[in-house]
């Protein structure tokens, strides 16, 4: 993609997550210049592996195990406080989409279903929009949304009475029953871990399956 595409896209959609978390009361304007900085320093560490770890996740035979565990390890170890907040839902909905879409893209890519261009045919020509073209992209965003949203609301509808069920937690109130660390976290991680296989491989395989990819 042109350069010039993601040096547009890159500030605005920064800057909405950022005013967003103000303007909702999450995050006061010290938590997000602090949170801008911090990512800007994960960038500058992690960026010279991203390669490596793409690599990993895609073609590793026991990729999709250790990216589960890394992220189940990382949501035990990060919430040792009992009171509720919606910072540890926001950290293990996140941990869960992480794992996800990286289990998805293993998935992906071991059936081909979205394969890297030769270096050849960069950069990419774009297709004349076209109303066959047109069409396919309406049905996939509404294909995709749609089973991302039944995939969601499935998952909620199993997670929170199982978990309740299994800590002997009251699940009459059901958003009572969530504000429970032992309820929210598999709640939270289950429910979007599955969201982000769905967007990067169940969802995919259908446009495969169907023959609109």
């Amino acid at each position: 993609y042109p350069l010039t595409y993601g040096l547009i896209l890159i500030p605005c959609w920064c800057s909405l997550v950022c005013i967003s978390r103000i303007y909702m009361g999450m995050h006061s304007i010290l938590d997000v210049i602090a949170g801008f900085l911090y990512t800007i320093l994960i960038l500058v560490i992690f960026y010279p592996f991203v390669d490596l770890i793409d690599n990993f996740n895609q073609t590793h035979r026991y990729a999709p195990l250790i990216i589960i565990g890394l992220h189940l390890a990382l949501g035990i170890f990060s919430f040792t406080l009992d009171t509720w907040s919606t910072s540890r839902g926001d950290t293990a909905e996140i941990l869960g989409s992480g794992a996800g879409i990286a289990c998805g893209s293993h998935f992906t890519y071991k059936m081909g279903l979205l394969l890297d261009p030769p270096l050849d045919i960069l950069p990419l020509a774009r297709h004349p929009i076209s109303v066959t073209l047109f069409g396919k992209a309406i049905l996939r965003i509404f294909i995709g949304m749609l089973f991302v949203l039944v995939v969601r609301d499935m998952m909620k509808r199993i997670t929170i009475p199982l978990a309740c069920k299994i800590f002997n937690i009251p699940c009459d109130d059901i958003r009572k029953a969530r504000q429970h660390m032992e309820v929210e976290l598999p709640y939270r991680y289950i429910t979007y871990g599955m969201v982000g296989f769905s967007i990067t491989f169940l969802v995919p395989y259908i446009f495969f399956f169907i023959g609109i990819s």
